[in-house]
């Protein structure tokens, strides 16, 4: 988990004494996105010359940890506190493109659900995936969630931002460090 996470999670004040704010998490996983999407990229380039050893293991083992936790957690956060504000806006360009993310969110959940059991099996040590389909898969994975992320980051968040009040945001930070705790 991540150091910014954490600090959502205790509620805890920056060194600077400010509080965490959610849209920062929210920068900070896609960050976080960005680097899991390309380890995908090494992992594959990784198995092709070396199989399975322990490199790939860990490697297959923290991106699946990543995207069955961290990226779905993200998402939820995007449903339940962003994207609301948007759909309510009554800018039609906003609402189209917030709807178009959701859609984002259910395409790139079954995506995943076609490679998780890939990366499940070598990180097990397990021979039980198909490189030739990891390879043509991977890439359509990486450019869906860069797309996503791209919209998001230059027009949803600068709009919600925006759009939520003050108080809504402190709820929102709440919302998501009980949330991140309760599933430990």
């Amino acid at each position: 988990m991540s150091a910014l996470m954490q600090n959502l999670q205790s509620q805890s004040a920056t060194p600077h004494g400010r509080a965490i704010e959610p849209f920062d998490v929210l920068d900070a996983c896609h960050q976080q996105m960005v680097t899991a999407l390309a380890q995908m990229s090494d992992l594959v380039a990784h198995l092709q010359n070396h199989g399975v050893d322990g490199q790939a293991q860990t490697m297959a083992k923290n991106i699946f940890m990543f995207f069955m936790n961290t990226a779905r957690q993200h998402h939820i956060d995007e449903e339940r506190h962003v994207f609301p504000a948007l759909i309510n806006s009554g800018n039609d360009d906003l609402v189209q493109a917030t709807l178009r993310l959701q859609q984002d969110h259910s395409w790139i959940e079954e995506d995943w659900l076609e490679l998780a059991p890939q990366f499940e099996s070598i990180a097990a040590g397990y021979n039980w995936f198909n490189i030739d389909q990891l390879a043509l898969a991977v890439p359509v994975f990486q450019a869906l969630y860069q797309d996503h992320m791209a919209l998001e980051e230059s027009l949803i968040y600068p709009e919600a931002k925006v759009r939520i009040a003050e108080w809504d945001l402190q709820g929102m930070g709440r919302e998501m460090a009980m949330r991140r705790k309760a599933r430990g």
